[in-house]
């Protein structure tokens, strides 16, 4: 089921004016899960990261025992001719992915070589930038390297994520605040996380249980570029139930600020405002 409209999809060398079938029972990404994917965007006419985010899909494929088989660059150029058609104001998600065709020895390990690839686009509006969400806890965590693909942008690890949410919005919130296995935060269920205290700004530091993000990553600069005091630390629940102000950070909606988490409640602060108009700007001044 599509999330948005106006798809496009390329596949084996062309695009599709449609949400094609591209994924045969038999392949080894069907039956075995050996899928991953990255996201970018198109708004404001720029495409902020976008190599980054090809680069980070042939990073996911190779962790997870998947060949590569498009460069970086040519996954670039690829959606950009994909993107063409979209109405100027349009907002795109962009969405290239590899999965496994075969397996190997015993089925099970993918079969170097065999590979294959598409991009999705769909028209998906960017969020209201005044609209906050709810966070929660949850009593799921996440994994860690020992035991599942974690330094991959991997579809196998979804299910974690959604349960997450299942659970979060069963009680009322949009999305959870996670653990790590130490019990210290990692991030949210679907975004990396950000705190400020008494004019600092603080996120969990990258401890190779999450994907530190690439809008993250992005936000992070700018903000010490400006002179912001950013620290990447060990942040406790009760840290998160101590801050002046929280805000995620993700490719779908960039910056989305938190009015709540549990009992303790934020205003829409400075902080997240500024890094918005920070990326925006950077976005603008390089042609995303």
């Amino acid at each position: 089921m599509a999330t948005g409209k106006n798809i496009r999809t390329y596949f084996q060398g062309r695009w599709h004016d449609d949400d094609v079938y591209v994924m045969r029972a038999a392949d080894h990404g069907s039956w075995l899960g050996t899928t991953v994917f990255d996201g970018a965007r198109h708004a404001h006419g720029l495409t902020p990261d976008l190599l980054a985010h090809c680069e980070r899909l042939n990073d996911s494929a190779r962790n997870m025992s998947i060949t590569p088989t498009l460069d970086a660059q040519e996954m670039v150029q690829i959606a950009l001719d994909g993107l063409a058609p979209y109405s100027e104001g349009a907002a795109v998600y962009i969405r290239p992915m590899y999965w496994a065709l075969h397996g190997g020895p015993l089925a099970i390990k993918p079969k170097p070589g065999a590979t294959e690839f598409c991009i999705c686009l769909e028209e998906i509006p960017m969020a209201d930038p005044d609209k906050s969400v709810t966070l929660t806890r949850t009593r799921f965590e996440r994994p860690v390297l020992a035991s599942s693909i974690v330094n991959a942008k991997a579809g196998c690890l979804y299910p974690n994520n959604a349960r997450m949410l299942a659970e979060a919005n069963d009680k009322g919130f949009d999305n959870a605040l996670v653990a790590d296995a130490l019990g210290n935060v990692a991030e949210a269920a679907t975004a990396n996380v950000f705190m400020t205290r008494q004019g600092k700004v603080l996120t969990p530091a990258a401890n190779g249980t999450f994907l530190a993000g690439i809008t993250r990553k992005r936000i992070l600069s700018l903000l010490r570029a400006e002179g912001v005091e950013v620290v990447e630390a060990v942040l406790s629940f009760d840290d998160f139930h101590e801050a002046d102000e929280v805000f995620l950070t993700g490719n779908l909606s960039k910056v989305t600020t938190v009015s709540r988490f549990d009992d303790s409640h934020y205003q829409a602060g400075p902080i997240a405002k500024e890094a918005r108009r920070l990326y925006w700007e950077w976005a603008a001044q390089t042609g995303g």
